[in-house]
């Protein structure tokens, strides 16, 4: 009894008295070994590593070594002295001009076509006009040309009319100009036609690194060599690897090999020194090709073959290379009908399934969806139309003639939509267009041109019973066609001529602009030159040693040019009763060389550096002259009425606005006026009045053929004042100035205050 309750006791405590003495022995052995390790005896030999640290394991609780209080107390600060370290020469790292270049990025494909002087101006022309603009790369071998090379081609002349020579000297000229610039090269005939797009298809799936000889295989004349060369009538491609294989052998090859053909001459040259055999089809790709029989019609070809051909030999002259162009344009741009329409309908399936159902897909599916106005003043204007006027005009009337452009463009919308129309009921029913009840149009930003048409339509059914209907159809025309188009380079270090023509009633607006434009272009070294254009008529020109109207403000050209020292302002006089910007630009063209950058404006116009520079970015000698939109200030008097006048404007709806209807300014360099000026000639002997009834902005669009760059400026700004318009200038430009005029009084908002304000006036 008693031993079974002392069994009962042990077995609940046991775990417990266990626990505790384990707890205690283990801190004793812990103790023990901490002694050990933390004091040495003195005989005993201490290895060390680097910087006097102990191999082994680190001390846990001490840092310092033998006699740690002792080494506290002895211890000294030592104050080390400071040594600049001399920065070294950096060393001159190369970069190169193009980031493709330093990461060794080729262009894909480098086309050449072998030609000769008798075929260059026919069917060299022919090649360059199908396929140039679907390539990058193109240029044309010769033996001898003639002097006169064909525009917009690319030509290497070998001088010798041999062909085993000249294929020979094109290779050589590939391995030294363009062999590390490309990654594949085709060579083809001036009499094939050459599906560009298939062709840039085929290299794009082809890795860069293989050694690859592709095109139509033939067996060597007499059968006498093992292996095949690429018929070079159907083209060929080689890759960068195996001409840089074949490049170290190329002389021997020349002087080794005997072949009439420059393409079994070839193919030679690379089965002997690489063992590559040309090849119609490499990991799955072919080499499609078409050989055209005589007097056959490419719209009536009607083989597989000939549809999926990237080359087509031979053509015999260039009409049938339009031809076979225009035949391949249509199959690829009915492909691409085929996928656009394959897409929406991939689009119109998935949107089913959509959380908003179809209303998720845009219409029409695959364009932007509309422009969303985030305030009143963003929403889209729709202009109304019928067939023979529009309801929104340029001058502001009421109503007008559908003429021009617009004329051509409701014309064209309401053709595509009975056609779309049709399309859609078709055999079913025929619609035939009565009238266009109404028309809307509006200009999205996002999406392009909108329509919104209600029909009167005649709708006949197959049974031949017709009957009139309404119907209201919704278009779209999209912006498409984008295309990056390369500029010249130009520079900003140009030097521009300011030119000021300055009228009687223009003098008090000097002091101002002088004022301005010294702060922002003589105290800043601008690099332009300022010059004023003082303008006589016939009276006070006969006056003008007794009372020149122009003296205060020579006056204060000259303080300017005193004040200075490094400026000088040069200024010419004209005497006529017309004033003209043509007029003007002829006397100063003839004083300035060809190279000049002129910049017109007026003396309300204020300038700073920033405009300068845009100036000199936006004029491009032979390409391109600007005409900058600048922010036209209110009167004051109407968009400050009965505040305080602020002593800046800032570029704030309420203070002004962009005048689109004002082509005062322009920039331009001398010869394109020159250019310009000359071939008016013709008109100006028949009118002399044309050099009053246009302006310079006139004159660019209808005789230079040069880009008419316009673009709102926010860097330039003119003054509020009231123009005189010259009623002797064109219809067009008169009533330019007139409602320039009317624009620039002030806003809206703010007329219509002033307008309450004189309406409450007149009521008391």
């Amino acid at each position: 009894m008693r031993f079974s309750l002392f069994i009962s006791v042990l077995r609940s405590l046991g775990p417990v008295i266990i626990g505790v003495s384990l707890g205690f022995t283990l801190s004793l052995l812990s103790v023990h070994w901490t002694e050990e390790a933390c004091y040495l005896d003195e005989g005993e030999d201490v290895t060390s590593g680097q910087d006097g640290l102990l191999k082994g394991a680190r001390k846990p609780n001490s840092i310092s070594a033998v006699n740690e209080v002792e080494s506290e107390e002895d211890f000294e600060p030592r104050i080390v002295p400071y040594k600049q370290v001399q920065p070294s020469a950096p060393k001159k790292v190369f970069r190169a001009k193009y980031i493709s270049t330093e990461l060794g990025m080729r262009e894909r494909l480098f086309v050449g076509v072998l030609t000769s002087k008798n075929t260059i101006n026919t069917l060299g022309v022919a090649v360059n006009r199908t396929i140039s603009h679907h390539l990058d790369t193109v240029i044309f071998f010769t033996g001898s040309r003639n002097r006169k090379v064909p525009h917009g081609m690319f030509v290497v002349s070998h001088g010798d009319e041999r062909q085993i020579w000249n294929m020979f000297q094109t290779i050589k000229y590939i391995l030294e100009h363009c062999i590390n610039e490309y990654d594949w090269f085709y060579f083809v005939q001036d009499d094939a036609y050459t599906e560009a797009d298939r062709v840039k298809s085929l290299v794009e799936h082809l890795s860069m690194d293989r050694e690859l000889y592709m095109g139509s295989p033939e067996e060597f004349i007499g059968g006498e060599m093992e292996g095949k060369y690429c018929y070079g009538g159907f083209g060929y491609l080689l890759s960068r690897s195996l001409l840089l294989r074949l490049q170290p052998f190329l002389e021997n090859c020349r002087n080794d090999i005997l072949s009439a053909r420059p393409d079994e001459w070839l193919g030679r040259c690379i089965i002997d020194y690489t063992n590559k055999n040309c090849v119609s089809e490499y990991e799955g790709l072919k080499y499609h090709h078409y050989e055209l029989g005589k007097n056959s019609d490419p719209s009536k070809e009607q083989s597989e073959q000939f549809k999926n051909a990237l080359t087509v030999h031979p053509v015999s002259d260039p009409e049938q290379m339009y031809r076979l162009h225009r035949h391949f344009t249509e199959i690829e741009l009915q492909k691409t009908y085929d996928e656009i329409a394959k897409l929406q309908a991939e689009i119109k399936n998935v949107s089913v399934v959509a959380f908003d159902g179809n209303r998720s897909a845009q219409w029409p599916v695959g364009i932007n969806p509309p422009f969303e106005p985030k305030s009143r003043f963003e929403v889209l204007k729709w202009e109304y139309f019928t067939e023979e006027e529009i309801y929104s005009c340029i001058d502001g009337s009421p109503k007008c003639e559908l003429r021009g452009i617009d004329r051509m463009d409701v014309a064209d919308v309401i053709d595509t939509a009975i056609a779309e129309l049709n399309k859609k009921y078709m055999p079913t029913l025929h619609l035939k267009k009565q009238q266009l009840i109404n028309g809307y149009r509006r200009f999205d930003p996002i999406r392009g041109m909108e329509y919104t048409l209600d029909l009167q339509l005649e709708v006949v059914n197959q049974k031949g019973h017709s009957r009139s209907i309404t119907k209201r159809v919704h278009l779209v025309r999209p912006l498409s066609r984008i295309e990056i188009i390369p500029m010249p380079y130009v520079t900003e270090a140009t030097r521009v001529h300011i030119i000021i023509p300055l009228a009687l009633q223009d003098r008090n607006f000097v002091s101002h602009f002088l004022e301005v434009f010294a702060s922002n272009a003589f105290e800043t070294n601008e690099n332009a030159i300022l010059t004023f254009l003082f303008i006589y008529d016939p009276v006070e020109a006969q006056q003008v040693n007794q009372n020149d109207i122009f003296a205060s403000v020579k006056a204060q050209i000259n303080a300017y040019e005193r004040k200075y020292s490094t400026v000088k302002i040069p200024w010419i006089s004209v005497k006529t009763e017309t004033p003209s910007q043509i007029k003007f630009m002829d006397i100063i063209s003839k004083k300035h060389p060809v190279d000049t950058l002129f910049f017109l404006a007026k003396v309300t116009t204020n300038m700073n550096s920033e405009f300068l520079n845009r100036c000199r970015m936006n004029s491009i000698n032979n390409w391109q002259v600007f005409f900058p939109i600048h922010f036209q200030e209110f009167n004051p008097d109407v968009a400050y009425h009965n505040q305080p006048h602020p002593a800046t404007v800032d570029l704030v709806k309420d203070a002004g606005h962009f005048d689109r209807r004002s082509f005062e300014e322009s920039c331009f360099y001398n010869s394109d006026y020159m250019t310009t000026r000359t071939r008016m000639v013709a008109d100006v002997q028949e009118n002399e009045e044309i050099l009053e009834s246009l302006d310079i902005y006139d004159m660019f669009v209808k005789y230079s053929g040069l880009h008419v760059f316009r673009a709102v400026e926010p860097a330039l700004h003119q003054q509020y004042h009231y123009q005189d318009c010259n009623p002797r200038l064109s219809e067009d430009i008169y009533h330019r100035c007139v409602q320039s005029n009317l624009e620039g009084i002030g806003s809206r908002s703010q007329l219509a205050i002033l307008l309450f304000e004189q309406e409450q006036g007149n009521s008391t």
